[in-house]
């Protein structure tokens, strides 16, 4: 019978022989295909695909442990914006060890993030030349922003603290613009991100005539919640959005995919609100300017078409007066020359001009009727657009020194300003100032 061990035996061998033969450490690349926490430490999968096809040619189980770990998580997710997670390449410093019960594992001693954020970059370009390719990577950005911009659709968490922000800073605008804004909830971090927003899209779509735009918000956060909003999916969804998009994920550090391919990118949720005041702000303005104009012209138009039927009133009589004398000059004239049947024939004419007459009597006044109705018109159009109208509407004018102001930038503690409401004027010293970034 031959000598036999036990797979004890060999398995101790085969850790006796690394342990003496591979004692360096080694850097290597690799994507990460499991990353699970267990009691402080860090279990990894990792593999390698063929450089034709996705077939896995190469496989090792590893793991960080709790002191090691404890150190690199947050030196990871700091420095990439993201925690370390499955589907990453990495670039990491691994002793090689053997158990003889749990086998070959790969101990990681370092990583190196830079390695990570070129793959990250790399997938972001990816994806960019990709919507490039299929030409829709501006489309949302080609839509024009309506003039009012106040019925607006809003994807965020309901319990975030950013659409509190959000809502509060639309609600208590400087010029009492009023917004229509309805909460379509999403999840806003995890594995769950693509999904939830698009299904948020989707039905904002399915009422698309109801709203002006949509704002995608997030307020504050680790940056390391920021993966789920770089993916292809999504950014196609946002890409080709019927709607304006405006994108304020609370990160200012780095952009995200769907940031890159929105209308607009602001800042932070509270940056989204004061967009859209001041959008509104600027249309308001427009519209009192327009409104002036409009005034002005129509004050015009009225005072000529007032001289104008003061001229046509005040001939009217002369002319009249003018037909009749020189009809009786004919008259007399032609009396005092003919003969009575001639004189028959000329009463007749005479009907005939007094009809002449009274149709143009008829006709002066046909035309002092419309003239009038003209000037009922242009009065009528001149109160619907008086300021007062447009005040009583909820709106109200500030101004400083007799000039609208549309923004705080240049005004300071102290300062007098004026306050047109509908029923009366407010003047009122600026006694503190939050100036919004």
């Amino acid at each position: 019978m031959p000598t036999a061990i036990t797979l004890y035996e060999l398995n101790n061998i085969v850790r006796g022989v690394l342990e003496h033969s591979i004692s360096d450490t080694y850097w290597i690349q690799a994507e990460l295909s499991e990353v699970n926490e267990r009691h402080g430490h860090c279990f990894l999968e990792f593999i390698q695909k063929g450089d034709t096809n996705e077939s896995l040619i190469a496989k090792a189980r590893g793991q960080i442990w709790a002191s090691r770990w404890a150190l690199l998580s947050p030196y990871f997710s700091h420095t990439t914006g993201q925690p370390l997670q499955a589907g990453m390449q990495v670039l990491v410093e691994v002793s090689i060890t053997f158990h003889e019960l749990y086998g070959y594992s790969l101990n990681v001693v370092d990583i190196d993030p830079t390695y990570t954020l070129g793959d990250i970059a790399r997938k972001r370009r990816e994806i960019l030349q990709t919507l490039q390719e299929e030409g829709v990577d501006t489309m949302n950005k080609e839509l024009s922003l309506p003039l009012l911009l106040n019925r607006i659709a809003v994807i965020s968490s309901p319990t975030a603290a950013g659409y509190g922000d959000f809502c509060n800073q639309l609600k208590d605008n400087t010029y009492k613009l009023a917004f229509d804004v309805k909460l379509f909830p999403a999840i806003m971090q995890g594995d769950a991100v693509e999904s939830s927003i698009i299904a948020a899209l989707e039905q904002i779509a399915s009422e698309e005539d109801r709203w002006d735009a949509v704002v995608i918000i997030r307020g504050g956060g680790a940056a390391a919640d920021l993966s789920g909003f770089d993916t292809l999916r999504l950014a196609e969804n946002v890409a080709q959005f019927p709607l304006p998009i405006i994108t304020g994920i609370g990160h200012d550090r780095d952009d995200t995919v769907i940031d890159m391919v929105s209308h607009t990118r602001v800042k932070t949720p509270t940056a989204a609100a004061e967009f859209l005041i001041q959008h509104g702000a600027e249309q308001l303005f427009i519209l009192d300017d327009c409104q002036s104009e409009l005034k002005s012209q129509l004050d015009k138009i009225l005072s000529t078409e007032k001289i104008r039927l003061q001229m046509i009133t005040q001939k009217l009589p002369a002319l009249v007066a003018s037909y009749h004398n020189k009809e009786n000059i004919i008259l007399e004239r032609i009396n005092s020359a003919l003969s009575t049947t001639i004189i028959s024939k000329l009463t007749e004419e005479k009907g005939k001009m007094e009809l002449f007459l009274h149709r143009l009597d008829s006709s002066a006044s046909l035309a002092i009727h419309q003239r009038q109705n003209i000037l009922d018109n242009l009065t009528t159009r001149i109160e619907s657009s008086d300021p007062k109208r447009i005040l009583k509407l909820g709106f109200s004018i500030t101004r400083v020194n007799g000039k609208a102001i549309t923004t705080a930038k240049n005004l300071s503690t102290g300062t007098t300003i004026e306050t047109t409401l509908a029923d009366g004027i407010i003047h009122s010293t600026i006694t503190d100032k939050q100036q919004q970034s």
